[in-house]
């Protein structure tokens, strides 16, 4: 069997039968057990002795591997100042529930405390020794009289899994050590790595650190540390940009690889699982990294050879978590009572005080007393709870009533006879408040509820690290725990050789992608890696980092930038437009034109030319009002389409034109027929024909009339909506067409005949030339309404009519009112019959 994890409190009976039979085995043959005693401990007699192992030196000698010869003048070096203060926290704890009578009425507890010297031979030895009696004051009970039982704290693991014995660790965060199927008797007050590991991933998702890189050490620790830490970032959005391994024999080479791909990674933020740190911030430091976030786990977060102005360039921020501190009442006062004269001095003072003051107690030292640090109790808490845990799980053992025990037939356990799984039995169901007000019990598992101080590395003014306390971590049933910090006080790093940074280091692989884009993963990277690409059209992304993008709903269109969903335009000629601004201007001043005209020519209804043009049935005036109507037409066609204007727009176009081609037909004819006379029928001429326009129109009204509608279309700046009058019926609309450019047609050919006639007016000329304005127009008119787009449609339609209408307006009336406002002279009798 070999140690695999360090520091265990271990309960277990003591084997004095198991001692006995080994002594008669050796002593009847010629093998011999050899160490019959434990080198370093402290002692105290109770009812039930605990037992503790710490690593009080760290560093053993040699051991005899010929197993020939014992090995004499063998002593442990490197004297751990830490460990023995939680040996002494130990003995304080004991003394302190033997002085509560509340506690163990009338039972004493007793202790004793070896140092393992931190390797794993002496700690197997010592442990053994413990169990089987062989340690010197141990071997004077008779054995089979009153045997003692043991707690103690172990740092073996046997290589299968299995032990005689229950275990509470002080020290032990390995989180395999939860699995009750290989360590059924394993329990400990010091937290799982896994509740360290989930920690960490709170803080990397609390702070929007999506890009880490990860480093720990080739061994137990570091590879289930990492694991467990990969585990619980599965699913965020946390990716890990490398995870390099760190050997156990800290190859040069090696850490130097590591360190330039810390460096040369866009990961700013680095987590590190390691126990022993040296060699990688040797190498840290020789490589001027300064621009990292180190997340530090416990314990090198308060490691304070690193606190050193050396490494504080590369190290000063530095934010991890931290055993809870703890303040235990009195133990100052009890380790200022440690003093090499006192008759009750264990064996260990007499070292410390020269490691401490280094100086030989060979000449005495007088009366000097230890000044004990006390400002960072965290291990040693953890020793205290665990002595607190074993007194109250024998105080629940002695409260057990005879009949009513858990034990076959309500059996109470045998305090003098404990067995491990009477210990077993009880241990995980210890539930108590330490002196300190901290609740304390095992999980299932048997680890205890984990809480954790946030730690961040602050600059002093003497260029050292100063280890704040800047949050907490709780446990929480159902979540990974709540997280507290004050963010107001943590100073991060990747500042500057001399000022570290006040603000949160933004470590990503990409950044966020901003509204109106969405992500999109890069082929072969992470999920942290991605390219923002734009929502294409008709698409919206409204917050920052969306997957995707979400389609606009039916009538609205994406923004320019991608971000909202906006109604679509509508699309449609309204007189709030420039163009139909424009257009209702012209149709407006043309209408009022042909008023102007109609009042002139009704003025002067009496001179000789008026007369002349409005003889008979006054055609000349229904083609005034013809004309202004064809004006007003125009104006229908502005505006939102409604039922009625798409009615109305039509039938008025048709009617007012055929009505005012009509009308010219019929001068034409007077022309052409009887110069200066009155065609019969002139009269009911306009009539019949307005009368065609007219059924037509009535049919088109009644079987499919023209209607508005909404059809999508699309430009440069996207969509939209085009409202529109649709025709109803392309056959009417056509025949109305058709009969208007017959009409027109007809009229143009008569009035060219007429051309030439002896007429001092030659009114045949005038509308010849009109005609032929009007034909051109509608000409033009058809490919240019089919290719026009949207409103630009009903632009072009009014445009024809307001063209045409003004065409014959000032074609045939503007000579005229020439001659009546301007050459009065000629608005004569004598002039009109010259020729």
């Amino acid at each position: 069997s070999y140690v695999t994890n360090k520091l265990m409190l271990i309960c277990a009976p003591l084997l004095c039968c198991l001692a006995g039979m080994m002594q008669g085995v050796y002593g009847a043959g010629s093998c011999q057990l050899m160490v019959k005693f434990i080198p370093g401990s402290v002692y105290q007699a109770g009812d039930v002795v605990i037992g503790g192992l710490f690593p009080v030196h760290l560093m053993a000698p040699q051991p005899e591997t010929e197993f020939q010869s014992e090995k004499v003048n063998a002593f442990c070096e490197i004297f751990h100042q830490r460990a023995y203060r939680w040996l002494q926290a130990m003995i304080y704890a004991v003394d302190e529930i033997n002085n509560n009578p509340d506690l163990l009425a009338n039972f004493t507890l007793g202790y004793l405390a070896a140092d393992t010297c931190l390797a794993e031979s002496i700690t197997l030895l010592t442990a053994m020794s413990i169990v089987t009696g062989q340690e010197a004051h141990l071997a004077k009970s008779e054995c089979g009289s009153v045997c003692l039982f043991l707690f103690y704290i172990l740092t073996v693991s046997y290589s299968n899994g299995h032990s005689y014995s229950s275990q509470v660790s002080y020290l032990a965060s390995c989180g395999c050590l939860s699995d009750k199927r290989r360590y059924p008797l394993f329990f400990r007050t010091m937290p799982s790595d896994a509740a360290e590991a989930r920690a960490m991933a709170v803080l990397l998702r609390l702070m929007g650190w999506a890009w880490v890189g990860l480093v720990s050490a080739d061994d137990d620790f570091g590879r289930s540390g990492m694991q467990m830490l990969i585990e619980a970032l599965r699913g965020t959005e946390v990716c890990v940009a490398y995870n390099e391994v760190i050997p156990k024999d800290y190859p040069k080479m090696r850490i130097q690889r590591i360190v330039k791909t810390i460096q040369k990674s866009t990961a700013r933020v680095v987590v590190i699982f390691l126990k022993d740190m040296d060699a990688l911030f040797e190498e840290v430091v020789h490589q001027n990294v300064t621009d990292k976030q180190w997340i530090a786990n416990d314990p090198w977060v308060t490691y304070r050879a690193f606190s050193v102005p050396r490494y504080v360039s590369s190290l000063a921020g530095t934010i991890g978590f931290a055993l809870r501190k703890a303040d235990i009442p009195g133990l100052g006062a009890f380790l200022t009572r440690i003093n090499p004269h006192s008759p009750n001095s264990d064996p260990f003072v007499k070292e410390l005080w020269e490691t401490l003051f280094g100086c030989s107690l060979s000449g005495g030292l007088g009366q000097t007393f230890l000044y004990a640090d006390l400002s960072q109790l965290r291990v040693t808490y953890n020793v205290y709870k665990a002595v607190y845990a074993i007194a109250y799980t024998i105080k629940d053992m002695l409260a057990c009533e005879p009949g009513k025990g858990p034990f076959l037939e309500g059996q109470c356990p045998d305090v003098e006879m404990l067995q491990p799984a009477q210990i077993a039995h009880y241990l995980p169901k210890v539930n108590f408040t330490t002196p300190l007000k901290e609740w304390m019990n095992f999980d299932e598992n048997g680890d205890t509820p984990a809480s954790y101080d946030i730690i961040n590395w602050h600059v002093t003014v003497q260029g050292t690290a100063e280890f704040v306390t800047v949050g907490h971590f709780v446990p929480s049933q159902g979540s990974d725990g709540q997280f507290h910090i004050d963010m107001d006080r943590v100073v991060w790093g990747g500042g500057n050789r001399h000022k570290v940074s006040l603000f949160v280091p933004v470590s990503v692989c990409s950044s966020p992608c901003p509204p109106g884009t969405r992500k999109a993963v890069q082929k072969g990277s992470p999920v942290c890696c991605f390219d923002c690409l734009p929502c294409a059209k008709g698409e919206i992304s409204n917050k920052t980092g969306s997957l995707e993008c979400v389609r606009c709903p039916e009538r609205f269109w994406s923004s320019s930038d991608h971000t909202v969903c906006v109604p679509l335009q509508l699309d449609f000629l309204s007189y709030g437009d420039t163009m139909g601004i424009i257009l209702s201007i012209v149709s407006t001043v043309g209408a009022a034109l042909t008023a102007a005209t109609f009042a002139t020519f009704l003025c002067y209804r009496h001179t000789p030319l008026v007369k002349w043009s409005t003889n008979t049935v006054n055609t000349i005036f229904m083609l005034l009002l013809s004309l202004k109507l064809c004006f007003l037409c125009a104006l229908t066609f502005i505006g939102q389409p409604a039922a009625w204007s798409c009615k109305l727009r039509h039938t008025l176009f048709g009617i007012s034109f055929v009505l005012c081609i009509s009308c010219l037909l019929s001068r034409t004819m007077v022309v052409l027929v009887a110069f200066h006379s009155t065609l019969p029928g002139e009269n009911l001429m306009p009539v019949l024909i307005l009368f065609i326009s007219v059924l037509i129109c009535v049919l088109w009204l009644t079987l499919a009339p023209p209607r508005p509608t909404e059809r999508d279309s699309m430009d440069k700046r996207g969509p939209k909506i085009i409202l529109e009058c649709a025709m109803g019926s392309v056959v009417a609309f056509s025949l109305v067409l058709g009969y208007i450019g017959l009409l027109a047609c007809l009229c143009l050919l008569l009035a060219f005949m007429a051309r030439k006639l002896p007429d001092n007016f030659n009114e045949a000329k005038l509308i010849t030339f009109s005609m032929l304005i009007f034909c051109a127009v509608w000409v033009a008119f058809v490919p240019a309404y089919i290719s026009s787009p949207g409103k630009y449609t009903v632009a072009v339609e009014i445009f024809a009519i307001l063209a045409s209408s003004y065409g014959l307006l000032l074609c045939i009336f503007a000579p005229k009112c020439y001659i009546i406002l301007l050459r009065p002279e000629k608005n004569s009798k004598k002039h009109l019959m010259a020729r």
